[in-house]
């Protein structure tokens, strides 16, 4: 959490830089400026390994591994550094131990830790109630899983942070772009139009700051995130979306004989979503489907349906929130699991002009 740390204090940098230029009165015309310059960043790029006597040629091989950062590759294992095309053990043993001298890997107090939690970014869903019950909003560091039925508001959410994570840090925003990845074909831009004026931004603006990619099976989906490194690495970014997590996992694999391979498969997808959180600060929001059980106990239940991925979903995700359709146009969510959030629950409405509050 170190890196969330560094990313909110580069964010506070950057924001007092654009209220010097008036950003903050004029954003209406100016959504965001990314400023270049590796003192503006909250990572190490992997070039610095350079200087610790790694050639070029292997540091272009971490970058198309999609390992851009030096933190990236502190956190690798031997393993997969072998398995990158021309690096031998050795090489790979060499590469751990100076980018473990760049990246602090060791124990802190929980002091510090408390410290670097009470300076997280959170994103706004557009919904003052929706923020309250997830104590600011989306966290940025870790991952969150939005699940529900269909027509419950995922996408809804999803297309509204698209917006405000370019929002100035005191509306609620992170003042960076927003990258999406869509497994359903549901993105539709004229959405974050709507939003972006209700907000009072420029809506070229804002979608160009929306880097959009349709993910058209698992292996396709898993490339993405190689190339997500990179476009992090060279420009900042507040959050990733995945919409939906799992819906190609429901096609590419079939029967209880492929359920191995799947897991396994889906454990390395989320594994190097939440590297990418760590390593640059971003909130990753997925979006999950249900399914209905039909065991003997699903009538004794409340709600019989539950969000696919089993435990590899369960355990990947830092918070997990459940949704349900209320009366019209209004919809439940509820906290269904957090290591610091209670399972309450918060109504928010589906507008015209994305996520907010019932009237």
């Amino acid at each position: 959490m170190a890196t969330a740390s560094r990313k909110r204090k580069s964010l506070d940098g950057e924001e007092e830089e654009f209220k010097d230029e008036g950003f903050v009165e004029e954003h209406k015309q100016d959504v965001i400026s990314v400023a270049e310059g590796e003192d503006e960043v909250c990572y190490t790029p992997v070039s610095r390994l350079e200087q610790a006597g790694i050639s070029a040629t292997d540091i272009k091989k971490l970058q198309a591994a999609g390992l851009n950062t030096v933190e990236s590759v502190a956190y690798a294992t031997v393993k997969s550094l072998i398995a990158i095309k021309g690096i031998a053990e050795p090489k790979a043993n060499k590469m751990l131990a100076e980018a473990s001298k760049l990246v602090p890997m060791g124990f802190t107090t929980a002091a510090e830790y408390h410290q670097t939690r009470s300076e997280m970014v959170h994103l706004t869903t557009g919904s003052g109630e929706l923020d309250k019950l997830l104590g600011g909003g989306i966290e940025t560091g870790s991952i969150t899983e939005i699940f529900g039925e269909f027509r419950t508001g995922k996408t809804q959410i999803c297309h509204t942070l698209c917006v405000t994570c370019q929002l100035p840090l005191e509306q609620g925003g992170g003042l960076g772009k927003a990258l999406y990845i869509d497994t359903e074909g549901t993105f539709r831009p004229k959405r974050l139009i709507a939003v972006a004026e209700r907000y009072g931004l420029n809506p070229n603006d804002v979608l160009e700051n929306v880097a959009y990619a349709r993910a058209f099976n698992t292996d396709h989906q898993m490339k993405l995130l190689v190339q997500a490194s990179a476009m992090l690495s060279e420009s900042r970014y507040a959050l990733i979306i995945v919409d939906s997590a799992t819906a190609l996992y429901r096609t590419d694999y079939s029967g209880r004989g492929e359920l191995s391979a799947r897991q396994m498969h889906l454990a390395r997808f989320l594994r190097n979503l939440m590297r990418l959180a760590d390593e640059f600060g971003v909130a990753v929001v997925l979006t999950n489907q249900v399914v209905a059980q039909v065991d003997g106990g699903a009538m004794f239940m409340a709600d019989p349906k539950k969000p696919i991925g089993g435990n590899i979903m369960a355990h990947s995700s830092t918070t997990r929130l459940s949704l349900r359709k209320g009366r019209g146009n209004t919809r439940v969510c509820k906290v269904y699991d957090s290591p610091c959030l209670p399972e309450e629950e918060a109504m928010f409405s589906i507008n015209d002009n994305g996520i907010g509050d019932p009237e």
